[in-house]
């Protein structure tokens, strides 16, 4: 099943990795990670449907200190440090480096993942909330994600870049800005390999626009798809997204190959639907995103956090961004009660198990 954009999707007729498929016929859901082409399920029953409600109980998350990070926070600071190198070196201009944080899931239970987004949409409201839940093919995820990575009407086509967090619209530094202003002209530069000249424009830039707990600033670039600009291409063109990869892109993918030490499977990539009868879409970087990985057998619930490395980043404060994001949203996922000693929701320990000194 998926529930993306208020409507539920049951009744699975195809998945293919093809994007091509999606400029045939139908409704599909679609996720793309880092693990190659996207997975497009095209769903015979799609009707209107209202964020699912949230049943106590339904969900029995992980214990609130079971979370363990891919990064520390000497790894990650470290890692801040080292993107300042390459952009010296003249390497990159900015990088987004993140680290995924996991937590076993209770044993014995067989995890609903739509469980979590409903509890998402009660504590955690996103314009792109939703599910898309296929066990069989390895695609378990919950998203709460604010940003828009390409929406569709026909031939317009439009994103949404984030780019700058803060806890207050007023406490954003210069750094922000001139951030969120480089990757809305790499933005505006990947719809422009794709869109008829001339017609790529920034309707808005650096729009703060808050969420809860935090506020972010997001920029609009929108432009014309050229004749013959199929899905394959917008994807070859756009994908991965420009906010959570850095400039240049391919310079960027290579820091990031280099400096995060677990792959980051759906988050990062993107998750929404499209509507081949109706030439319409929307498709969302999933951030704030959670996925059930169950490679090792025993399940365990993995989340996402990041943040933008440019020559004026401090690494503490870099860290300290990573908190903001993960601290709200891992409290809502984690079991209430379930603590250790000396517990605070939504912290989370290192990959080896060491007490986190800060919480977000």
């Amino acid at each position: 099943m998926a529930r993306l954009g208020g409507f539920l999707a049951t009744g699975l007729r195809d998945v293919t990795r093809d994007p091509a498929a999606l400029d045939s016929s139908g409704w599909w859901a679609v996720v793309a990670g880092d693990d190659g082409p996207p997975l497009c399920a095209r769903f015979a029953d799609v009707r209107p449907a209202p964020p699912p409600a949230a049943v106590p109980g339904r969900w029995r998350g992980p214990r609130r200190d079971a979370w363990t990070s891919s990064l520390d926070r000497a790894a990650y600071t470290a890692g801040v440090a080292r993107v300042r190198e390459h952009i010296a070196a003249g390497t990159v201009y900015q990088v987004n480096l993140c680290r995924v944080l996991s937590a076993p899931l209770p044993a014995g239970d067989d995890p609903d993942i739509d469980a979590l987004t409903a509890l998402l949409a009660q504590a955690h409201p996103a314009r792109y909330a939703g599910t898309v839940r296929l066990p069989a093919h390895g695609v378990e995820i919950a998203t709460a994600s604010p940003e828009l990575f390409l929406s569709r009407q026909g031939a317009l086509v439009e994103s949404g870049p984030i780019k700058g967090t803060a806890r207050t619209a007023d406490a954003f530094l210069p750094k922000d800005r001139a951030e969120n202003v480089m990757i809305a002209d790499l933005v505006r530069n990947d719809l422009g390999r794709v869109c008829a000249p001339g017609s790529v424009t920034v309707p808005g830039l650096c729009v703060p626009e808050p969420y809860p707990g935090l506020v972010h600033l997001v920029s609009t670039v929108a432009g014309r798809l050229a004749p013959g600009s199929d899905w394959p291409a917008l994807m070859d063109a756009a994908f991965p997204p420009g906010s959570v990869t850095g400039a240049p892109k391919s310079s960027a993918l290579r820091v990031i190959q280099e400096l995060e030490t677990a792959p980051r499977g759906p988050y990062c990539g993107a998750v929404g639907w499209v509507d081949a009868d109706r030439g319409t879409a929307a498709l969302a970087v999933a951030i704030r995103t959670f996925w059930i990985d169950r490679a090792a057998g025993a399940p365990v619930l993995r989340f996402g956090a990041g943040a933008g490395i440019t020559w004026d980043s401090d690494p503490a404060g870099e860290w300290a961004e990573t908190e903001l994001k993960a601290a709200r949203l891992l409290a809502i996922a984690s079991r209430p009660g379930a603590t250790g000693p000396g517990d605070r929701p939504g912290g989370h320990r290192d990959e080896k198990r060491e007490r986190e000194p800060s919480w977000g």
